[in-house]
C-alpha cells in the first residue's frame, strides 16, 4: 500500500472508531422520548404521513371493540388485486397493462382504452439513438440496479423537458419509463453477462405488439421463445408487485423527493436507490439462497424433522447467514396471510409442474407450513407470522431462467408504475415539502481553541 493510501486508511479508519464511540444513541431515549423509530410504533403500526386513494391493505379487522388480525386484503384504486388478476385470466389475456391503466389514470379502461394504452406502450418501447452502446454498454456491473438507476437519469440528458413538472409533461415521463425500463434493465444485464463474463451478448428489439411480460422474456432470451404460462405467470408477478399502499420505503421516498419539486427522473432514481436495499427489494434472493443452504445442509428434505431442526437452527443464528431470521417469512404488516403471496402460490404450482420441480415446489410448501409453527415456539411470537410474497417470487423467476442479477430489477420493473401514481397524487395534492423532525440530544460543549486541545 502506498504512502497516500496509508494516509486516507488511517483517517477512516480512525474516523469510523469516534463515530462508532461518539454518536451511538441510547435506545431508552427513543422511548423516554416517544420517538417512533423507523416510523412505527412499538407494535409495528406506521405512523400516518399522508392520504391515498393509489391502494389500500387490509390486514387487521375491529371484532367486539379489539383489533384482531385477519387475511390480507391488497387493492388497486379499491379494486381487489385478486379478482383483477381473476379477470385478466377469465379473458385469457395479460394483466400488468390494466392494472398500470387503472393505478395512473384512477379507473379501469374499456377495450378501446385498453388498446390504446398497450399501442402506447408499444410505440414508446424504444430507446434514444446509441443510447444502449453509449450508455449501458460503456459501465457494466453486476449491479444491476445501480445501472438501471444511472440510466434514468443520464435519460434527463436526453429529455428536452427534464424539468417540467406539469402534470401533462409528467405523466409523459412517466409512460416513457415505464415503457424502457424492460430493455433497460435486459440490456444491462446482457452487457454485464458479455463484458464482466466474457459470455455472450444479445440485444433484441422489444415487439411493440407483447405485453410487458412477453417483452421481458424475449429481450431475456437467445431464442426469444418462452411459453404462454411462462409469460402468464411473470406478468401476474409484475401485477402483485406493482404497488403495495403507499407506506413503503421506496415509495415514501417517491413523496419526499417529489415534495422537494424534484424532476420525475430524480425522482425515480431515488426510489431505485430505496428499492435496492436488501431490507425492501432483495429479499427473494435471500430467501433462495437460504433454500439452497436448506438443501446442502439437510440432505434428505423429505424428512421434515431435520427441516424442522433447521429452521430451528436459523432463528438460533446457527445456519446460513447466522441473522436468526427465516427468509420470506412475516411482513411489516400482514400477520395471517399475504394476500400476494397466495395469488402467485396457485400459479407457482402450475409453473413447477411444466418444468418438472415439483419436489422443490413440495420443499417450500414444507418449509411454508413449518416455519410459522417454529417461529412460534422458538419465539414465544402468537399474533401469526406467515409467508410474504418474496417466499415464492425468487423460486418462480429460477424457474423462468431469469438471473439473480434481475431479480430486484424485476420488481423495480413494475414498482415503477405505483411511483408513478404516488408522483402524481403528491404533486396534484400536496405544495409542501416533506420536512419530518429530529430531536436533538447532544449536550452542549463550549468550544476549545485548536492549540489547546
Amino acid at each position: 500500500m502506498d504512502r497516500e493510501m496509508e494516509t486516507i486508511f488511517k483517517l477512516v479508519e480512525g474516523g469510523t472508531k469516534k463515530y462508532t464511540e461518539n454518536d451511538k444513541i441510547d435506545p431508552e431515549l427513543f422511548n423516554k422520548l416517544n420517538v417512533k423509530r423507523g416510523l412505527r410504533d412499538k407494535n409495528g403500526v406506521g405512523v400516518l404521513a399522508g392520504l391515498t386513494t393509489v391502494s389500500s391493505i387490509v390486514s387487521s379487522k375491529v371484532v367486539d371493540g379489539n383489533t384482531v388480525p385477519c387475511d390480507g386484503k391488497l387493492s388497486y384504486r379499491g379494486y381487489d388485486i385478486n379478482d383483477m388478476v381473476k379477470g385478466a385470466g377469465k379473458d385469457k389475456r395479460f394483466g400488468f397493462e390494466e392494472a398500470a391503466y387503472l393505478l395512473l389514470f384512477s379507473e379501469l379502461p374499456n377495450k378501446d382504452e385498453l388498446n390504446h394504452f398497450n399501442e402506447v406502450l408499444g410505440y414508446l418501447r424504444k430507446l434514444p439513438t446509441n443510447f444502449v452502446r453509449d450508455v449501458i454498454m460503456k459501465a457494466p456491473s453486476s449491479d444491476i440496479m445501480n445501472s438501471l438507476t444511472r440510466s434514468i437519469l443520464t435519460l434527463a440528458s436526453y429529455d428536452p423537458k427534464a424539468t417540467d413538472t406539469s402534470m401533462d409533461n409528467v405523466l409523459l415521463q412517466c409512460l416513457k419509463l415505464i415503457a424502457e425500463m424492460p430493455m433497460l434493465a435486459v440490456y444491462a444485464y446482457h452487457a454485464y453477462n458479455h463484458y464482466e463474463r466474457d459470455d455472450s451478448m444479445y440485444i433484441h428489439r422489444p415487439d411493440p405488439k407483447l405485453s410487458t411480460a412477453e417483452n421481458i422474456l424475449r429481450l431475456l432470451r437467445p431464442d426469444m421463445s418462452y411459453t404462454e404460462l411462462e409469460a402468464k405467470v411473470l406478468d401476474i408477478a409484475l401485477m402483485l408487485h406493482m404497488e403495495h399502499g403507499g407506506g413503503n420505503n421506496s415509495t415514501f421516498t417517491t413523496h419526499v423527493v417529489t415534495s422537494s419539486g424534484s424532476d420525475t427522473y430524480s425522482v425515480m432514481a431515488a426510489a431505485m436507490s430505496s428499492l435496492k436495499g436488501p431490507k425492501h427489494g432483495g429479499a427473494n434472493i435471500k430467501v433462495m439462497e437460504m433454500m439452497s443452504d436448506l438443501k446442502n445442509s439437510v440432505g434428505d428434505t423429505a424428512d421434515e424433522a431435520r427441516v424442522r431442526e433447521y429452521l430451528k437452527k436459523l432463528l438460533h443464528k446457527e445456519a446460513f447467514d447466522k441473522k436468526g431470521l427465516i427468509y420470506g417469512m412475516g411482513h411489516a404488516v400482514y400477520s395471517l396471510s399475504d394476500p400476494r403471496e397466495r395469488v402467485l402460490k396457485g400459479f407457482v404450482e402450475r409453473l413447477a409442474a411444466e418444468k418438472g420441480r415439483q419436489d422443490d415446489f413440495e420443499l417450500y410448501a414444507v418449509v411454508e407450513r413449518l416455519a410459522p409453527e417454529v417461529i412460534a415456539e422458538e419465539r414465544r411470537i402468537y399474533k401469526g407470522v406467515c409467508p410474504n410474497v418474496d417466499f415464492y417470487s425468487g423460486f418462480v423467476y429460477s424457474m423462468l431462467g431469469i438471473p439473480y442479477e434481475l431479480y430486484t430489477p424485476i420488481f423495480a420493473i413494475a414498482r415503477v408504475v405505483g411511483w408513478s401514481a404516488h408522483r402524481m397524487e403528491e404533486l396534484v395534492n400536496v405544495d409542501k415539502i416533506i420536512r419530518p423532525a429530529y430531536k436533538s440530544v447532544a449536550e452542549p460543549r463550549k468550544y476549545v481553541a485548536l492549540d489547546e486541545r
